[in-house]
């Protein structure tokens, strides 16, 4: 009967870890009141947090009491340890991967001085299509130019319009 317990504590605890994914921060706001503290130990009774203490208290208090003859006391100096470890690490790597800022997404200033080809042809006044490269991937814009500009042609981006329109010039080599 005593393993059942541990068992349950176990479980409950993979199911809490899961619905915190599922319902991806809803059942945060349950904590919201509770997390008194501010600065380096925010974050410290969140649910992936408190779901991994609970799954490691139950499973490896089931394992003390199944492998060994301890009983419900020694399952839970065994398991309290291993939970508050589960714990503390499951906090840390939500930390770092919230200070985890490497990705900065591009901006349209990021355009300026990039070279292109012409997709669809640009005619003096109108718009035509380029296709440039950002951060690495291909990026397809509306493109104006003061010059009618032939499909295929290497053109340099001058400015941007709007989030998807830049103005350009062509390449003279």
């Amino acid at each position: 009967m005593r393993m059942a317990w541990f068992l349950g504590l176990g479980i409950a605890g993979v199911v809490l870890l899961a619905l915190s994914f599922v319902l991806d921060g809803v059942l945060e706001g349950l904590l919201d009141g509770v997390a008194v503290v501010d600065g380096p130990l925010d974050g410290l009774l969140s649910l992936p947090v408190i779901a991994g203490f609970l799954s490691m208290l139950g499973f490896s208090g089931a394992i003390v009491l199944g492998t060994t003859g301890l009983g419900a006391g020694g399952a839970t100096a065994v398991g309290v340890p291993a939970g508050a470890a589960t714990g503390w690490c499951a906090y840390r790597l939500g930390r770092a991967l919230a200070r985890d800022s490497s990705g900065a997404a591009p901006r349209g200033e990021d355009l300026i001085g990039v070279t292109g080809s012409v997709v669809t042809a640009i005619p003096v006044g109108g718009y035509g299509e380029v296709l440039v490269r950002l951060a690495g991937q291909p990026v397809k814009l509306a493109a104006r130019s003061p010059v009618a500009v032939a499909r295929g042609a290497e053109v340099w981006v001058e400015g941007t319009l709007s989030q998807s329109a830049v103005s350009v010039r062509p390449v003279e080599r």
